[in-house]
């Protein structure tokens, strides 16, 4: 039954999020402030110095902004239930909010990776690193999440500085319209490399994450206005309704599904019942066409063809199962799909089945068809409280909400 699947499925949620934030809290700080997630997933030792880039001399804004969204909504969450768990949250949360902003004071910006200085750096294609430029009007993906983090961490304090991170949320969103924002920031930051960007949706995608987070600590029409426009645009220059994938770019061939999923679901969470009829069906659409093309054992892969719907990599990445299951549970609450319904227990059962490793509590981050191997997308550190966490924090709330509705009705 549906039911016993709702109630099955959170207490895995609840009872894996919090012994991956348990862990979380219990690792010694980078510094003494920043979140330690630097753990290969395979083996399970701890990186050292010797690991370079990977190692604990180095900080990777991006993780950090992630990991200050992730404390400050999990606090929230667990008021109530596990309070103390909440307030080791919540002081880990302050501490990682004081450092962000010392961080960011200066340039107004967050970047990608620091060395032990705390200077901006970036990869060299040959290996090591070198100082990363710093041009003042251009944004990237850990300005994004450094600004959704200091947003989610200043409401659930009350700060006064609310407003100052808003406004440089509203700096990013104005950034990505603008044409002023880089997604590779491995390559200088400037605007050579933006020149030979192609147009992918990610950064309207990354952003539209910030949409039901502002609608819910009341920030008003003024600073989530941009979603609506967000969502109109990659619907009208990336979505392929033959396939119901979401090109990377218009025109292009390529999907990165896992993508199209968290799009998906962040539009929903902004959208809510207020979804129209045919936005509803389209979005629908994009996570079953996407789910379908590229789920293979053990996951989604990391990208499919839109003309053929071949899987065009290997990779597997964990992240994109527990983005499925938010999605699929925001949108079962609202259309009561049975192949939504099914493409939720699908994901669920592939990521504890394949990814979810129990001792220590976190996930493989990437599989192929011949099992986990080393392959790092993004940053080498680990990302659950985010991905997986905030992800089925997501799930955790839509079941709430369908069980609260059942027994009033």
């Amino acid at each position: 039954m549906t039911t016993d699947f709702f109630q099955a499925a959170r207490r895995d949620y609840v009872r894996i999020n919090v012994a991956t934030l348990d862990w979380l809290l219990d690792r010694p700080r980078l510094d003494g402030v920043y979140l330690n997630t630097k753990l290969n997933p395979l083996t399970l030792a701890d990186y050292g110095p010797e690991d370079g880039l990977r190692g604990p001399d180095f900080l990777f804004g991006w993780i950090q902004g992630r990991g200050l969204e992730s404390l400050a909504l999990h606090a929230a969450f667990f008021d109530d239930v596990q309070p103390e768990l909440a307030g080791r949250l919540d002081a880990a949360a302050r501490d990682l909010c004081a450092a962000l902003d010392g961080l960011t004071s200066e340039s107004g910006h967050a970047y990608f990776c620091y060395d032990k200085a705390y200077t901006p750096i970036r990869r060299l294609d040959g290996g090591g690193w070198t100082a990363q430029s710093l041009p003042a009007d251009i944004y990237t993906f850990s300005d994004a999440f450094v600004a959704k983090g200091m947003v989610a961490a200043a409401a659930r304090f009350g700060l006064p500085s609310l407003d100052d991170n808003l406004e440089a949320l509203g700096k990013v969103i104005a950034a990505i319209e603008d044409n002023r924002f880089q997604i590779d920031e491995h390559a200088p930051l400037g605007i050579e490399t933006l020149a030979e960007q192609d147009a992918d949706f990610g950064p309207r995608m990354i952003l539209l994450g910030a949409a039901g987070l502002l609608r819910r600590i009341g920030a008003g029409e003024t600073h989530t206005a941009f979603a609506d426009r967000f969502i109109d645009h990659v619907l009208t220059h990336h979505f392929d309704p033959a396939s119901g994938l979401l090109r990377n770019v218009p025109g292009g061939d390529v999907s990165n599904v896992g993508h199209g999923i968290e799009f998906t679901g962040f539009a929903l969470d902004h959208l809510g019942a207020g979804a129209a009829p045919d936005v509803l069906e389209t979005l629908e659409n994009i996570l079953c066409g996407s789910f379908e093309a590229g789920y293979a054992k053990p996951g989604l892969a990391l990208t499919v063809s839109v003309a053929t719907g071949e899987r065009l990599s290997p990779y597997c990445p964990w992240w994109s199962l527990p983005e499925t299951i938010r999605t699929a549970a925001l949108l079962y609450e609202l259309s009561g799909s049975e192949r939504v319904l099914a493409v939720w227990r699908t994901a669920h059962e592939a990521f504890f089945t394949w990814y979810w490793r129990e001792t220590p509590p976190i996930a493989y981050q990437c599989r192929t068809a011949e099992g986990p191997i080393d392959y790092v997308p993004a940053t080498p550190d680990l990302d659950p409280g985010y991905h997986t966490g905030l992800s089925l924090l997501g799930a955790i709330s839509a079941i709430d909400r369908m069980t609260s509705n059942r027994e009033r009705d």
